[in-house]
């Protein structure tokens, strides 16, 4: 439930700060691990709840298999209704998201509370460290590092969380995509 509830805050704070623009850079995409409910409307024999596997790929009834890689949840809701169309006339299809799962980045290393956490769409490097605890008093808190998986090669971005605390070089507060991996040193 607070996985979910963090997600619908960020998409809601999206859409009250930058309105429907601001929430189109917001966008929430299916990932691994998520679940989602898929119901056909008047057919609870079309009602599912699925976990997307780390292939991406659900298999539905009548339909078979849907690749969700890069879709939002009104997408799969489109590609359910146009693939259940020559089974069902004019089907109404309801997708949920009932958990996030794919939205997890990790900290490791000298900081309160290491460990994974669920993040929004746009949780930056800070906000992470906050969950985290902040990092600890023997932490070398200009020498933090976001690793980010790429094109199955790593990328390591350098954070330097004094400058930041005394609001210099902010733009190395990014913002995190899941799976990034914050070493504090």
């Amino acid at each position: 439930m607070r996985n979910w509830l963090i997600v619908a805050m960020g998409l809601l704070g999206a859409l009250l700060d930058g309105g429907v623009a601001g929430a189109a850079d917001a966008v929430y995409r299916l990932g691994p691990g998520d679940v989602v409910e898929v119901s056909v409307w008047r057919d609870e024999s079309l009602t599912r709840e699925l976990v997307v596997p780390p292939d991406g790929v659900l298999s539905f009834p009548l339909i078979g298999d849907i690749d969700v890689t890069d879709l939002t949840v009104p997408g799969l809701r489109e590609v359910v209704e146009v693939k259940l169309a020559p089974y069902v006339p004019e089907p109404t299809v309801a997708v949920i998201l009932l958990r996030s799962n794919s939205l997890l980045a990790y900290v490791l290393g000298k900081v309160n509370k290491p460990g994974q956490f669920s993040i929004a769409v746009d949780t930056t490097v800070v906000q992470l460290l906050a969950m985290a605890g902040g990092p600890n008093p023997y932490a070398s808190a200009g020498k933090i590092l976001v690793l980010r998986q790429s094109d199955g090669t790593t990328q390591k971005i350098s954070f330097d969380y004094d400058q930041v605390a005394k609001g210099e070089r902010l733009e190395q507060n990014i913002i995190l995509r899941p799976g990034d991996v914050v070493l504090v040193p």
